[in-house]
Formats: structure tokens, sequence, C-alpha cells
């Protein structure tokens, strides 16, 4: 389908003939013979004299071929386009952030697998997790890891199997023995600032109590609540262990609550997978879905026909009529 983005344009078509119409011909001063007696002649004829001048006239080849080139430029100016087959695209509405704890205490052997074996807890977060990103198709996600200190691994991307390849590659102790749990926050917060959408989903998982933070958890917390961050909050290990060991399940309620999230407590792999089903239960996925026409000017050809007209033109009066009066010369 052809379309016009300027049908404005069309409204100049007439323009050549009212200039035409409502305007003086051009005049051009040309020399001229006097002879003496010139004046017994027009008082002769009964005629006064005046100022003349040459009026010059065209060949019907030269207005037609102007006018073609006239309403060749018009059409060019009007930008015809091919309009293509509508097209959607599918773009994520909602940003998500995944803040893992890699602290030393993530080593411990105790987390239950649905075969009643003991793996490391980090292992069996990971797998769940991975499921989880895996079904996150049209999301755009990032990835942090914490410790010691909080590490952006990736920033908010589309592209989720580079996300999972660096969990792949992530092991304890790489971002320090302690657990930072407000550092995390904060960086998560930092990381959703260069996010355009409203929907900003922080999902936070920890086995151990802040004890490295710069920043109290609860704080950073008020801050994300405040950006419109909304944080699910995730517990996995010992409440009654001592120590970093120990995860401090009441942080994570209070962390969850000041931003309108939810909070989640999984003591095996059975029960963090139903933990993430129920995020998508609360948290769907939106997606916005945007159609549109692709659209390809084609303003160039009528122009491209406008200078083939006039060199054709102007080489046909050039050299068209050279031949012609050669020819006459030879006939006499």
């Amino acid at each position: 389908m052809i379309s016009f983005a300027g049908l404005w344009a069309f409204l100049l078509l007439p323009l050549p003939w009212l200039v035409w119409r409502f305007t003086p011909p051009h005049r051009e001063k040309v020399p001229a013979l006097r002879f003496p007696f010139f004046r017994h002649i027009a008082d002769a004829a009964g005629v006064e004299a005046r100022a003349g001048a040459v009026v010059l006239s065209r060949r019907r080849i030269q207005t037609i071929a102007a006018c073609l080139i006239w309403v060749l430029l018009v059409l060019a100016l009007a930008r015809p386009e091919r309009v293509g087959q509508p097209v959607e695209e599918t773009q994520a509405a909602r940003d998500v952030v995944l803040a893992i704890d890699i602290s030393g205490s993530m080593d411990a052997r105790d987390f239950a697998t649905p075969g009643d074996d003991r793996v490391q807890r980090l292992a069996g977060v990971r797998q769940v997790v991975k499921s989880f990103v895996e079904g996150r198709d049209g999301d755009r996600m990032a990835l942090i890891v914490f410790g010691s200190a909080a590490y952006l691994q990736t920033p908010l991307t589309d592209d989720l199997d580079t996300i999972l390849e660096l969990l792949d590659r992530t092991e304890v102790g790489m971002a320090g023995p302690h657990t930072a749990l407000g550092d995390a926050i904060g960086l998560s917060i930092r990381t959703f600032e260069s996010s355009d959408i409203d929907q900003r989903l922080l999902i936070l998982l920890s086995d151990g109590s802040d004890t490295a933070s710069r920043m109290s958890p609860l704080n950073a917390a008020s801050i994300a609540a405040q950006r419109d961050v909304e944080i699910y909050a995730i517990g996995v290990g010992d409440p009654n262990a001592t120590g970093e060991d120990r995860v401090d399940l009441t942080t994570l309620q209070d962390i969850a609550a000041q931003t309108g999230g939810q909070y989640f407590y999984a003591e095996d792999e059975d029960t963090l997978q139903g933990v993430y089903d129920r995020i998508d239960e609360l948290a769907p996925r939106k997606v916005e879905t945007l159609s549109f026409r692709p659209r390809q000017s084609l303003s160039w050809m009528p122009l491209g026909f406008a200078g083939l007209l006039g060199f054709a033109t102007v080489a046909f009066l050039r050299f068209g009529t050279r031949r012609s009066h050669i020819l006459w010369r030879a006939e006499e």
C-alpha cells in the first residue's frame, strides 16, 4: 500500500498556473535597429511609439516537460511511502533484579532436594533460580551477587542466556565471607535508575544476617519504597543457627513489608520452587505489545524521473534543434 506523509504538498500543484495567470510575463530587452524615418512610419500607421520588449515564447515540448517535472517534484514533496504489513513487537513492562547471597554460609550442605539428598545451599538455590530465569522470557533482568560487598554481574538486559551463564559461574565466597544485605538493596536501586519502566521488582535471597553493609537494610528498603521498587524477600538457611549463619527472618519480613512486597522462607528445593511459583502468581509477567507498519520512502523515484525528464528535454532542445538547422542548411 502506498501512502503520502505530506498530503498538503498537493495544494502546490496549481501554483505555476496561478503565477502564469495573475502575474505579468517576463520581458527581456534586446538590441533593435532604429532608422531615421521611424516616426513617419508610426504617424502614417496612426500608432504611438513606446518602449518595447520581447516576450519569449516556449515550444510545446518545453511546456509539457515543465508541467510534468512540476507534478513529479510536488509528488516527491508529498513524501510517498510504501507501507508494509503490521508488525507486532512484545516488550517487557517490568524490570526484575535478582540479588543472591553468596556469602560463606551459602556453602553449608543442608539444602534438601526432592530426593532427600543434602546439597550445598547455593547449588540448590542456583537450580531453582535457573528455572525461574528461563521462564522470564520477555522480561528484562539484572543479576547482583553479594557477600561482604555487592556486585552487579549484569545490568538490566533481555539476554537471559548471559544471566544463566554467569549464574553457573558464581561460587560461594567470590564476594567475601560476610553478608552486606543493605548494600545489595542499594545497588539494586541504582540499577533501576537506568529503567524507565514503572513496575520494578527486586527478588532478594539471603541465608544470613546483615554484618557488612554501610547502610542498614531497613533504611535501604525505605529508599527502595520511595523509588517504587517492590521487594520479594526469600530466606533460606537455619533461623536457629548462631552468628552470621543464622538467617535474619525478621529483617527480611520488614524489608518486604516496607516496599509492599512479600516475604517467604524456603527450607528445601521444593519449597523454594513453590516460592518462585507464588511470585509468578503475585506479580505476573507484564508485557506491552507494540504494533507498527514498516515504511519505505519512495520520494527518490519521482525525483529521479524529474531529473531524467529535465535532462532529456534539454538534450532534445539542444541537439534536436541543431540537427534540424543542419538539415535546413543542407537543403539550401
